[in-house]
């Protein structure tokens, strides 16, 4: 028997991979989102009038900012965590260790850009 290559999302959502896991799915979450963040970008200057001012309208508000900014860090971070994991592969033994230094990097520059965003964004 091999093994299982097609999980489900209900399946995945219940697995208790803990940092690993959520780690991984951070990961492909903020890809995606960064990539239909540029591609509506685009289709909005292309297409221009109401749409181009309703999606820049959004692309404005601090809680959209807040966002995207957390899926372009997040993805960047974690991005250099597994470039370095396969440069020195001797450290994957220490993985779960390495995605708690990640989150040690990541909250504190991701909840000082959030204060700042939401100072602006509240007119303070």
């Amino acid at each position: 028997m091999g093994l299982k290559r097609t999980v489900r999302l209900g399946e995945a959502l219940r697995y208790r991979g803990q940092g690993p896991m959520l780690a991984f799915l951070l990961h492909r979450i903020g890809g995606v989102s960064m990539v239909v963040f540029v591609g509506l970008h685009m289709v909005a200057s292309f297409v221009g009038g109401d749409f181009g001012r309703f999606v820049n309208g959004v692309y404005q508000h601090w809680l959209f900012q807040a966002y995207i900014y957390f899926c372009a860090l997040f993805h960047a971070i974690n991005g250099l965590r597994i470039v370095i994991m396969d440069l020195w592969p001797k450290l994957l033994e220490h993985q779960r260790e390495a995605i708690w230094l990640e989150w040690a990097v990541f909250l504190p520059i991701y909840a000082l850009s959030v204060f700042w965003l939401a100072r602006i964004g509240l007119g303070g």
